[in-house]
Parts: C-alpha cells; structure tokens; sequence
C-alpha cells in the first residue's frame, strides 16, 4: 500500500440512495482473484447496455469525469453483500475517497482496508456539494480529517485510528504486525524464559 497523500480533486457526483454492491460491481465478475480489470466492470450494469455499449448517460462515461478522484454518492453507500470487490473496482477507477451521509458498516472497513476513505458528511453538506456544480472539487486532508469544499467551508468527518494509521504509514494489517516484530520477539523471548523457570 502506498501512504495516502492529501490530495484536491473533482467530484463524480452520483445521486442515487441505497447502491448496493451488486451495482458497484456485479455477481458475475467476482470469480476473479485480482484486482486488475475490475474498473471495467465498476457500475456495469448502469455503465453499458445490454450489448455492452457505453451509455453515453452514464456519469462514468462522460468524459469530464476522467481524473476525478472522489465519488459523491447518495444516502447509505455499499449496502449489501459483503464482497471486497466492490472497493477493488472503485479503486481500480481511481477513486480515493467516497462521500455519502452514511456507509454499510462491512464495506466501510472493506474500503478502509484497501486504500479508499469513506468520508461520512452531514446532510447539509451533503446537499451543498451535489449543488455545486460539476466544476465543484474538494480538498481532503486526512491527517487532520477534514473535508474543505470549493466555496471554501472545512468540515471534520469520523475515522477509525487504527485505518487511519494505516493509511497515513501505507501499511495494511500484516505490515502493522510485522513492524512490532522486534516488540513480539522480546515479548516471546521473555515469556520462554518464565516457562523454563517454572519448570
């Protein structure tokens, strides 16, 4: 995992309540085990028609969307089933942070875990951002975990220590451990030695 970074970008807003992770990426492409190629497929059923033409409709077929890094979508983002896919082909995209008033509690950690933020905003900057415009752009620092639109408003959103440690360092779970390997080590090497002196 690289750290993430600060970063300001353009938003990709998506207007829609309740998008489950069926419709972030289908059933039928989870057979993979690779992250690789899973933009294609990220809101297949949404992007492409049944022939599989681009819709030119669709946000994500647009081009002034290409380089955005941040998804504004509706209410209660990434309901449904439990599949890591979903964060993989959202990142796969270039996304690095999703804004909603509210995420389903296992894709939160599931986009925790893979480098995506889910960012958790109030209703009424909520409703500011998507009337914004389409050449609205926000400014996300995580170290102080803020989000400052571009009317210029700076608003604090929740993060779990431990992801945002791991974020911040570029570290996932097992890279944590293995940097107290020196710690678990001493703490190996002292408990041996009270069994071996109780025996």
């Amino acid at each position: 995992m690289k750290p993430f970074k600060n970063f300001e970008s353009r938003l990709v807003a998506l207007p829609i309540n309740d998008i489950d992770t069926d419709q972030i990426i289908p059933a039928r492409f989870l057979k993979t085990t690779t992250k690789q190629g899973l933009d294609k497929q990220l809101f297949n059923d949404w992007r492409y028609d049944p022939q599989g033409n681009p819709n030119p409709g669709f946000v994500l077929n647009q081009p002034r969307v290409q380089g955005a890094q941040v998804l504004l979508a509706g209410d209660n983002f990434g309901c449904g089933s439990s599949r890591e896919h979903a964060p993989w082909a959202l990142t796969q995209f270039g996304f690095r942070a999703v804004i909603s008033t509210s995420f389903a509690d296992i894709f939160k950690g599931n986009a925790l875990k893979n480098s995506l933020l889910p960012i958790v905003v109030p209703p009424d900057v909520h409703a500011e951002l998507f009337a914004a415009g389409l050449d609205a752009t926000v400014k996300i620092d995580l170290p102080n975990q803020t989000l400052t639109t571009s009317a210029g408003r700076s608003v604090t959103f929740p993060v779990d220590g431990f992801a945002k440690h791991c974020l911040v360092n570029g570290v996932d779970e097992l890279g944590y451990i293995l940097q107290q390997e020196g710690a678990i080590a001493a703490y190996e090497s002292k408990r041996t030695g009270s069994i071996n002196a109780l025996a």
